[in-house]
């Protein structure tokens, strides 16, 4: 046993450092839990002055318009009457990489839209995959730090990252997506986009469902050869924003259908998967697509600082009928984004034009004061709440529905740790070209790491997950352990 311990900044002893405390074996999480507070508050503020991760991407300005009524689903405003359109703002980016990072590096890429609401900003926050790495915040700094640069060299190292992965087979579902040729999207328009999270929706007579989002591109699916993607990078490092830049201002528009599946309430929380673990998908078989509306991108920012370098997303962006779920990467999301932007854009960060909510919809607030305030700070108006001096006062218009939970308070694993099944269904799915170039861009990068160990700890998960999976990745690294004789 290794004789360094882990400790929190304080020095007290962290027990555990894979499992958020949660009520019960299925969240939600604590607000006690001081030592997951601690770790997502300082990996926030890790970097100045741009974003922790996503730094590198684009953005532009369009419309959702919605194509059929969901009211028995949701009283959100915007889901309610068909034909209504909303306004709307997406940002895109890579995950890793800083700010001046190749756009073609291969790497996952987020799906940001905002909604501008007659109830508010909405946020769907999420990526051009359904799932993701991990399934727990406490572990989001250490594997984003897996993915960043190593402290001594300064370098990005597969070193680090094969390291966290092999040592997390709740990340195998993701990494048969990365490795794949969607880990090199040809352009923001050519991927489909996904919240990858459940959320909730509750519709006016207090009925609740559980939904996902997917995002479905018109232009259809188109990824970059591996020897493209590389070429690339020393052609254009900004081609994803050249790419869709230039196509808005030439009309050719990128657009997306918009579809959702809706889970009964008490039939998701006995699914045959956790449809809380993001690391998994629910099967569009047993809840198919829902086509609910056209999302579209018309016009470019004006100012790609103001209009997108400040802009805010936020997965806790929510409005009436829309609310959070059990899951607990979401939950610590839900904390650490908002926490994030007050860190790097200042505590008045929602009064700049891009996160404002639209014109009509009234902020009335008793927050004040903080660094750049810039509006009116309420003026002469009474700072505190309750009281007798006409201050605005509660709307319980944003009641939640609330879930029954119990169980006894701990650090518990996630409630459903099968881990290969879904990824070997991915596999499966696949051609014999598609596993060919899974496979090799696997050994391309796992194959050249330092650590033996941790090369054979992978191809070990690899396997678990599908026999032929593992052997392909161990035969290809053998064959360049070979020519490097």
């Amino acid at each position: 046993m290794p004789d360094r311990k882990i400790t929190t900044r304080s020095g007290q002893p962290f027990a555990n450092n894979q499992h958020s405390l949660s009520a019960g074996e299925r969240g939600p999480l604590l607000l006690q839990d001081y030592q997951l507070i601690e770790k997502l508050a300082h990996f926030d503020r890790e970097r100045i002055p741009e974003r922790v991760v996503h730094a590198k991407g684009s953005g532009a300005m369009g419309h959702f318009t919605l194509t059929k009524d969901m009211s028995a689903y949701t009283k959100a405003d915007f889901l309610n009457g068909e034909g209504k359109v909303t306004d709307t703002f997406a940002r895109f980016s890579s995950v890793a990489g800083e700010k001046g990072y190749p756009d073609t590096a291969r790497d996952v890429h987020g799906f940001a839209v905002r909604f501008y609401t007659d109830e508010g900003n909405y946020d769907i926050v999420g990526n051009n995959t359904p799932v993701f790495f991990i399934n727990d915040p406490l572990k989001f700094p250490d594997f984003i730090h897996s993915q960043k640069r190593e402290p001594q060299t300064g370098l990005r190292d597969d070193n680090m990252q094969w390291d966290f992965w092999s040592n997390s087979p709740e990340s195998l579902h993701q990494l048969t997506t990365l490795f794949s040729d969607r880990g090199f999207p040809y352009g923001y328009g050519y991927m489909h986009g996904y919240g990858s999270h459940t959320f909730k929706w509750v519709n006016a007579q207090g009925e609740q469902f559980w939904v996902k989002y997917h995002f479905k591109s018109n232009h259809g699916i188109k990824n970059l050869s591996p020897e493209d993607a590389t070429a690339m990078m020393s052609k254009d490092t900004d081609w994803h924003r050249h790419q869709m830049f230039d196509a808005i201002e030439n009309g050719d528009y990128p657009s997306w259908t918009v579809k959702v599946q809706i889970i009964p309430y008490e039939e998701g929380l006995n699914y045959k998967y956790d449809i809380f673990d993001v690391t998994k998908v629910v099967s569009q078989h047993d809840y198919p697509l829902i086509e609910i509306g056209q999302f579209i991108l018309d016009h470019n920012p004006g100012n790609f600082f103001r209009d997108v370098e400040q802009a805010a997303m936020s997965p806790a962006n929510l409005v009436p009928g829309i609310e959070p779920s059990l899951d607990k990467l979401l939950q610590g999301r839900l904390f650490s984004y908002n926490d994030t932007q007050r860190y790097r854009l200042g505590a008045n960060y929602q009064d700049i034009p891009v996160n404002r909510p639209k014109a009509g919809v009234k902020v009335d607030t008793y927050e004040r004061d903080g660094y750049m305030t810039t509006n009116d700070n309420g003026a002469d108006s009474v700072v505190y709440e309750p009281n007798t001096k006409g201050g605005p006062v509660e709307d319980h218009r944003g009641d939640i529905a609330g879930d029954e939970i119990s169980g006894k308070t701990g650090n518990y694993p996630a409630y459903d740790q099968d881990y290969f099944s879904q990824p070997a269904a991915l596999y499966n799915l696949m051609t014999e070209d598609q596993k060919e170039i899974l496979t090799q861009g696997i050994a391309d990068s796992l194959g050249y790491i330092d650590d033996l160990a941790t090369q054979e700890r992978q191809i070990n998960l690899f396997t678990q997950v599908d026999a032929d999976y593992g052997q392909r990745i161990a035969d290809k690294i053998a064959a360049i352990k070979a020519q490097q004789q």
